[in-house]
């Protein structure tokens, strides 16, 4: 079975930590992926080649990996360049996310560049899309999925209303397979996205954000004691 059809209709736990977090651990990040792949996510999605490398020795389903570097005078951070690629695919990626915005990337890099490295080394090209254009674009050059994971986080679509469905519903136009990513928070959004026209839906800090899901009750009692 190819890895579109083992994801497809399914839940990809995106496994990640904010940076300094007490879990931001590889072995945590593999035990994490784990749990998800045993309670019925049919992947996951992990930042950082020491990550994905210690996900890669968990378990045997389909991995996204990215890496999130930052490169001065530049917005793109998601894969930005084919250096990332490389490394991630060095590490045992079934699938390759990037940045498929037309933000201008560091070091000369180009989707098109990015794309036919992963395509040559026989892996799936993610595109991360803020709008319908970036997927259009992305699909022309190859890549295989796209996401609605940076829908919201331009500045073009600031304040768009998340889980961007009405963009799930676009990309479902194009005839390529569609994953919904970013602001999915609860088990009737999963299902909107794929009524929506998903093929798989992310979720993530929902399940694996401990940092954030401590906050969303600690704070409101620490409010509570305090006023």
């Amino acid at each position: 079975m190819s890895v579109l059809e083992r994801i497809r209709g399914g839940l990809i736990v995106s496994v990640q930590a904010w940076p300094g977090s007490a879990i931001d651990e590889p072995a945590v990040i593999a035990a994490m992926a784990a749990a998800a792949i045993a309670n019925g996510a049919v992947g996951v999605r992990v930042q950082g080649v020491r990550n994905v490398s210690a996900v890669r020795e968990r378990v045997d389903a389909p991995i996204i990996g990215l890496i999130k570097r930052a490169y001065e005078g530049f917005e793109p951070y998601i894969t930005p360049t084919e250096r990332e690629v490389r490394s991630l695919l060095a590490c045992g990626a079934d699938i390759v996310a990037f940045d498929a915005t037309a933000r201008t990337r560091p070091e000369q890099a180009t989707m098109e560049g990015i794309v036919a490295a992963i395509l040559d080394a026989e892996k799936l090209a993610m595109a991360d899309c803020a709008t319908s254009a970036d997927a259009l674009c992305a699909q022309a050059v190859g890549a295989q999925i796209v996401a609605s994971t940076l829908c919201g986080y331009t500045r073009e679509t600031e304040g768009h209303r998340l889980p961007a469905l009405d963009l799930v519903a676009e990309m479902r136009e194009l005839e390529s397979f569609v994953i919904c990513e970013g602001g999915v928070h609860t088990p009737e959004q999963a299902v909107a996205a794929l009524e929506a026209g998903a093929d798989a839906v992310v979720v993530g800090t929902a399940i694996t954000n401990i940092d954030w899901l401590v906050r969303e009750f600690s704070v409101p009692m620490d409010n509570w004691r305090t006023r």
